[in-house]
């Protein structure tokens, strides 16, 4: 039988050593390295050693260092354009160009261009990705639905490795909209190195839409297994998402791999005991062990740093899929943030700290840029985004229906739930 995941499993925070902090006082003492750079120091001698000057930068004219200019707004509207969504970060940058335009005619011209690049990638990310019809509510059917509406996924899709492809088109296609700067913004606080207070709500679409996404698949699971009635043929949906599970596991999407894990450990599916006597839950459990939370997810871990090397080495697009559990690379980044403080007790900035969130936020920019191999199959994508699919209630009522309470609490609950879904009594 399959186990049910209790939240304190889900994740426990990694630590992270501060880096050693010198003891000598002032501005001018040497500072500890972090390869080749300082590991921190004071948010005045960052700006020192960012901003060009005619000793720091002997040639620090705007015709000399214009060019370094050019690149680094570049780089920054390319990875952050959210960061210039505000009306007033747009006159800074316009600012930028009327400064240095005048010295070159090429400068003004790469302003220009960066400026177009600059709005059609912000118009883009307004559009955001398709949406989830039902997504955020699931449905509790006063009976199950007619065939008219509700076609089970094994008569739109009964191969697995198809059907682990087109989640992986879906994942790869979600994941694309979400921007680094969601993750500063998810985790933003008031030290004064921000200057601004959360806002989780408005600045974080995507990252929220694509935990949707994944709590969906979730119950689509959940949902596809509770509702035939014949124990048989529950048994065989069960046996056909380990299937699309490993084959998942397989391509480096870890993602749908642990929604389909957790949908299938959900309370109404796991105390299907007849149903499952009937599955080979071999293959199920060594996929269970590869997720298992136990030691932070350190199976999981291990699995993840293999793919990740895979698509560094990759010889074909294939090889080069990773699509991490999303949920876990949150709380990780979480923790990092809240863990470790931006300030080191001398009052510098935590170098080491923002480097590692670097490391972590850029690995995941790199993987989302993967180009999926594999071709769409709108009929497949489209039942994964509009199928309809049982609330919790839902669910525990097919559940029962399905294979009758074993105890009083189940009971009680069951002829609450007929009474209030079914209006039985």
């Amino acid at each position: 039988m399959p186990r049910t995941l209790t939240a304190s499993d889900m994740v426990t925070p990694g630590s992270l050593s501060p880096p050693p902090i010198d003891s000598t006082e002032g501005e001018q003492a040497g500072q500890p390295l972090l390869d080749g750079a300082p590991s921190s120091a004071s948010l005045e001698t960052l700006i020192q050693h960012l901003v060009p000057t005619a000793d720091y930068y002997p040639e620090a004219r705007v015709r000399k260092f214009g060019a370094k200019l050019l690149q680094l707004l570049a780089e920054w509207t390319e990875t952050f354009p959210r960061d210039f969504e505000e009306e007033s970060t747009i006159g800074h940058l316009t600012d930028v160009v009327g400064r240095i335009s005048p010295c070159d005619e090429t400068y003004g011209n790469r302003m220009h261009q960066l400026l177009q690049t600059l709005h059609q990638k912000l118009a883009s990310l307004g559009q955001g990705p398709e949406g989830l019809v039902g997504a955020d509510k699931p449905i509790s059917y006063r009976t199950k639905p007619p065939a008219s509406i509700h076609r089970e996924l094994l008569g739109v899709c009964s191969d697995p490795y198809t059907l682990a492809q087109q989640l992986t088109h879906v994942e790869l296609e979600r994941l694309r909209h979400i921007g680094p700067e969601e993750f500063v913004q998810a985790f933003v606080n008031k030290d004064p190195l921000a200057g601004t207070k959360p806002r989780f709500n408005d600045k974080t679409n995507n990252v929220e839409a694509y935990v949707k996404w994944f709590n969906r698949l979730c119950y689509l699971v959940a949902t596809e297994i509770c509702m035939p009635a014949k124990k048989k043929q529950r048994a065989q949906v069960i046996e056909f998402f380990i299937d699309v599970a490993r084959e998942c596991f397989n391509i480096g999407n870890f993602n749908s791999l642990m929604a389909i894990i957790s949908g299938m450990n959900m309370s109404p599916v796991s105390r299907l005991k007849k149903t499952w006597a009937k599955v080979k839950t071999a293959k199920f459990f060594i996929l269970e062990h590869q997720m298992d939370p136990t030691g932070n997810f350190c199976n999981y871990r291990t699995a993840l740093r293999g793919a990740a090397h895979r698509s560094l080495t990759a010889h074909s697009s294939r090889e080069k899929i990773v699509i991490p559990f999303f949920s876990l690379l949150i709380k990780d980044i979480y923790f990092l943030n809240e863990g470790c403080a931006n300030r080191l007790p001398n009052g510098h900035v935590n170098f080491e700290k923002f480097l590692e969130l670097a490391k972590q936020v850029g690995e995941f920019i790199t993987w989302k840029q993967v180009e999926c191999p594999f071709e769409q199959d709108p009929s497949i994508t489209h039942y994964l985004y509009t199928a309809p699919i049982f609330s919790e209630d839902g669910l525990y009522l097919a559940s029962y229906e399905s294979e009758s309470p074993e105890n009083q609490t189940e009971k009680e609950r069951w002829k609450s739930l007929r009474s209030s879904i079914l209006g039985k009594t």
